[in-house]
């Protein structure tokens, strides 16, 4: 599988208020319960899109969305990105901490979802919860799942080099 998120990897939100990577196409989308007045401004490149499908259709992968868009993101950024609808990991829970539970951020429901599965997985955050990642990886170590996990930086979202690295893991494979 290849699992994707879009804050920072599909949408480099930390670009730079006016600085648009170069390729991203700038999007607004009015969302239910959005707080301001003003629609969400995201970039996208829509040529992402069309890269990561020959991609998944070269190594073997599937598509996965792991994002707290969750099946927004196959209405929304989908569509604008030339994907077509994907499975969806969902977050019951939610991102957020829950008092006498560890934290586990996406981690435990992508494990859930994954199990069994080979992944190399798209994200900005793994490094915001260092523990919660490592126990994630030992897991997996220990039941003998490839697993990747391919840091992209959300002032540029997913690159070449990204995308290289994917195939190449799927390639070890």
């Amino acid at each position: 599988m290849l699992l994707l998120d879009v804050d920072g990897p599909l949408s480099p939100w930390a670009a730079g208020k006016d600085v648009k990577p170069s390729g991203f196409v700038e999007h607004r989308f009015r969302l239910p319960g959005w707080s301001r007045r003003r629609p969400l401004r995201m970039w996208l490149n829509p040529a992402l899109g069309p890269a990561l499908l020959g991609l998944a259709g070269q190594a073997g992968l599937e598509l996965v969305w792991a994002t707290s868009w969750e099946h927004r993101a196959n209405t929304m950024m989908g569509p604008a990105m030339g994907l077509p609808v994907l499975p969806v990991i969902e977050f019951p829970a939610g991102l957020q901490p829950r008092p006498g539970q560890p934290f586990t951020w996406k981690y435990g429901p992508v494990a859930r979802y994954a199990a069994g599965r080979a992944l190399a997985w798209l994200d900005d955050d793994f490094e915001v919860y260092p523990a919660a990642r490592d126990r994630f990886i030992e897991r997996r170590r220990a039941e003998s799942l490839p697993t990747e996990l391919i840091d992209v930086n959300p002032r540029t979202g997913i690159t070449d080099d990204h995308l290289a690295a994917v195939a190449a893991w799927a390639r070890s494979l």
